[in-house]
C-alpha cells in the first residue's frame, strides 16, 4: 500500500508518509459564516471527508481541523444593514441582528447542511473568535523575528512585511514584483502595499463587540493570521495535510504558509486542493444568475443523490453542473441501491433472518481496483467504476443463483459505499415491519404481472408496472423474472 496525494506545494503528486506513523493530522478551511452555504463550500467538506474516510479505512487515526471565520469586514457589513431575508418569510419582516448572531446563525446553516450529506463532524471546530490571546502571541512573534511591524500611520494595524521573507510566493509560484496588492486594501501605513494585515485597529462606526484588546490597541484579527493560531493550537508547528478550496490558495494559503514559517514552524507537509464548481462550464455568479445551491439541489433529488454528484469527480478537477447532473446521478444510485434491495430480498430468502441482518456493519476488504484507485490522489472517478462493475458483478451471480458471489459483492458494495459516505447521509429512519409488509404486496403485484404476461395480457401487465412506478417502485425485467426497487432521488 503507497499513498499518494498531489502537493501544491512542490506542484507533484508524492508518497504521503504521515509524521507521526499511524496518525494523521488534517485541517481544512471551513466556512466564513457571512451567508448561506454555497455549493463550492460543500464541495470542499465532501472531498476532505472522503480523504478522512480513506485515511481511516487505511489505519489511521485522523484528528480532523476545521476551522469557522465567525469574525470578518463582511459578516460586520452584512450585520450593519440590519436586513436579512434569507430565512424571512418576505420582505417586509426587517430586523436587526448583532454580528455574532448573525455569524452563528449562519454556522448552524452550515453544520445543518453538511450533516444532511452525510460530512462527518471534525475533531475539532474552532471558531476565530475563540482564540485570540493565541493570534496575539503569534503577532508578537513575528514583530520580534523582524517580519511584522505596528501601521506607520498609527491606525492600531499590524502588518506582515512580505519582503521579509525571501519564501514569499512560494505556494503558488509568484514573485512579488508580479502581484497585486488587494484591490480593497488601504495601502496607508504599510510599507509595501503588498503587506498584509495581521491585525485591524477599531474604526469608528464599528460595534465595540468587535474588538478586542491588544498591545497594538483595540482591534480584530485579520483572516489569514486566524487559521495559522488556531491550526498550531491543535496540531502543532508542524502537521500532515492542509486543505481547502483551489479560490483559497492566494492570497491565503500564501499568506498562512508565510507567516507561519516566517514565525519558525514548518507548517503543513502537503498542501491538498479541491477544485471549483461551475455552471454549464463558466464560473457561478450571482450576478449572472447562474447558481445553484446545495438547499436547490436538495429539492431536486435526495441528500444521497446530492452526495454522489458533488463527490464523484476526482478533488482536484472541476466539477460541472449541468440541468442533467442530478438525474444522471440519480440513475447512478438507484443501480446501487437496485442491487442492494435485491440481493437483501434474495439472501434473506436464502438464509432466513431478517434485513438488518444484511445492514451496513463493515466486512472486510474493498476491491483492489476500488483501492488502488483512492490509494492514487483519491480518484473517485475510478473508486466508482470499480463499485458499479461489483454491481453488475453481484447482479449476475444473482440471476446465475450464486448466493455465495452475491452476498460477497453486496459486502463489497456495503464497504465502498461507507469509504464513500454514501451510507451516512441524512435518511428517515427504517421501520422494518413496513419495508417487509412493502416487499409481500409489491411481489403480489409482480406475482399478477407474471400471470398476466404469461397469457400475453399486456395491457393489464403494463397496468400493473405503471401502477407501481406511480407508486415510487421500478420494476425491472430479467432472464430470471422481474426484480424491483425504489426510486430514489
Amino acid at each position: 500500500m503507497t499513498l499518494r496525494f498531489y502537493d501544491t506545494a512542490s506542484a507533484e503528486v508524492r508518497d504521503f508518509v504521515p509524521l507521526i506513523p499511524g496518525k494523521v493530522s488534517l485541517y481544512y478551511c471551513g466556512a466564513t459564516v457571512q451567508g448561506l452555504p454555497h455549493v463550492g463550500h460543500i464541495r470542499s467538506a465532501i472531498a476532505f471527508d472522503q480523504l478522512t474516510r480513506w485515511l481511516e479505512y487505511r489505519g489511521f487515526r485522523v484528528t480532523v481541523v476545521r476551522n469557522v471565520t465567525d469574525i470578518d469586514d463582511k459578516i460586520l457589513a452584512k450585520s450593519a444593514l440590519s436586513f436579512e431575508r434569507d430565512f424571512e418569510e418576505g420582505p417586509d419582516d426587517i430586523r436587526e441582528e448583532e454580528w455574532w448572531a448573525l455569524a452563528y446563525r449562519y454556522e448552524q446553516a452550515f453544520l445543518k447542511a453538511y450533516d444532511t450529506l452525510g460530512v462527518s463532524r471534525p475533531t475539532y471546530e474552532p471558531r476565530a473568535t475563540g482564540h485570540i490571546p493565541e493570534m496575539h502571541a503569534l503577532i508578537q512573534r513575528l514583530i520580534d523575528r523582524g517580519h511584522a511591524y505596528p501601521a506607520l500611520d498609527d491606525s492600531g494595524d499590524v502588518y506582515f512585511d512580505v519582503r521579509s521573507w525571501d519564501r514569499y510566493g512560494s505556494l503558488t509560484r509568484q514573485k512579488i514584483e508580479d502581484m497585486q496588492g488587494a484591490p480593497d486594501a488601504d495601502p496607508r501605513g504599510k510599507k509595501d502595499p503588498r503587506d498584509f494585515a495581521l491585525w485591524k485597529g477599531h474604526k469608528d462606526g464599528e460595534p465595540t463587540s468587535a474588538s478586542w484588546l491588544s498591545p497594538w490597541g483595540a482591534g480584530r484579527p485579520g483572516w489569514h493570521l486566524e487559521c495559522s493560531a488556531m491550526v498550531t493550537k491543535y496540531l502543532g508547528t508542524e502537521f500532515d495535510i492542509h486543505g481547502g478550496g483551489l479560490d483559497l490558495r492566494f492570497p491565503h494559503h500564501e499568506n498562512e504558509m508565510a507567516q507561519s514559517q516566517a514565525a519558525g514552524h514548518a507548517f503543513a507537509n502537503f498542501w491538498m486542493h479541491n477544485g471549483m464548481v461551475t455552471y454549464q462550464g463558466e464560473k457561478m455568479s450571482k450576478s449572472i444568475g447562474n447558481t445553484v445551491s446545495p438547499a436547490e439541489m436538495l429539492e431536486l433529488a435526495s441528500p444521497r443523490v446530492v452526495r454522489y454528484y458533488l463527490g464523484q469527480a476526482q478533488y482536484r478537477s472541476v466539477l460541472d453542473y449541468q440541468p442533467t447532473s442530478l438525474q444522471e446521478a440519480a440513475a447512478a444510485v438507484e443501480r446501487i441501491d437496485g442491487f442492494i434491495a435485491r440481493a437483501v430480498r434474495t439472501l434473506v430468502g436464502a438464509d432466513g433472518g431478517t434485513t438488518a441482518s444484511y445492514g451496513f456493519a463493515s466486512y472486510g476488504e474493498v476491491p483492489d481496483a476500488f483501492a488502488a484507485a483512492m490509494d492514487d490522489d483519491l480518484n473517485v472517478p475510478q473508486a466508482l467504476a470499480a463499485l458499479h462493475d461489483t454491481v453488475r458483478a453481484g447482479n449476475t451471480a444473482l440471476t446465475a443463483g450464486d448466493n455465495s458471489a452475491a452476498r460477497t459483492a453486496l459486502h463489497s458494495v456495503t464497504d465502498m459505499l461507507r469509504v464513500l459516505g454514501l451510507n451516512d447521509v441524512a435518511a428517515p429512519a427504517r421501520d422494518e415491519q413496513a419495508d417487509t409488509a412493502l416487499g409481500v404486496l409489491v411481489e403480489a403485484q409482480l406475482g399478477a404481472r407474471a400471470q398476466a404476461r404469461a397469457t400475453k395480457d399486456w395491457a393489464a401487465s403494463d397496468a400493473i408496472r405503471d401502477t407501481l412506478a406511480a407508486a415510487g417502485v421500478v420494476v425491472e425485467d430479467g432472464p430470471d423474472g422481474a426484480s424491483w426497487s425504489l426510486k430514489r432521488g
